[in-house]
């Protein structure tokens, strides 16, 4: 077994305006001040990691107009701390491992709809600068945070454009 083994695999989407400001979302009955996130969730046995990355996107927010920008290398690792009871955990996962797409909405903002698909994760949404985004996650996710703000501050310095 390879230690990556013991860490769920999990896409995370970085949703840029074509202002360079990114989505964040507001996670369901969390409380302030770390209650702010990027969508991410797991990917299915055999799943392609862009196509995950897509599907999360749309169940979380349900935004599907969006063009690949960019994506991280390899995967970012985070454990979960001591006393963490989420549903996870308890299936044996120390944390979480997790490839982040960036990806420019081109939709019109009346596409997203936060209860798309399933439960809420999201109760509400907004644009903000990526560099302000680790403040907003809660300190076990922090670095990773930090890791994706640098790998796609490009996108952001100057507006969103292709590669």
């Amino acid at each position: 077994m390879n230690d990556l083994d013991l860490y769920r695999p999990n896409v995370g989407v970085v949703l840029f305006h074509i202002d360079g400001r990114v989505w964040i979302g507001r996670r369901v009955q969390t409380p302030a001040p770390y209650n702010w996130q990027f969508p991410q969730g797991g990917i299915d046995e055999g799943e392609d990691l862009e196509a995950a990355a897509r599907r999360e996107l749309a169940e979380e927010t349900g935004a599907v107009s969006a063009t690949v920008l960019g994506r991280t290398e390899g995967w970012i690792v985070y454990e979960y701390p001591d006393g963490f009871a989420g549903s996870k955990r308890a299936r044996g996962f120390k944390g979480q491992k997790q490839v982040w797409f960036a990806f420019r909405f081109e939709g019109d903002e009346a596409e997203f709809d936060l209860g798309a698909h399933h439960e809420p994760e999201f109760e509400a949404w907004r644009w903000a600068d990526l560099a302000e985004t680790p403040e907003l996650i809660v300190p076990f996710k922090r670095a990773t945070y930090e890791a994706v703000v640098s790998a796609f501050q490009p996108f952001a310095a100057s507006g969103v454009s292709t590669r």
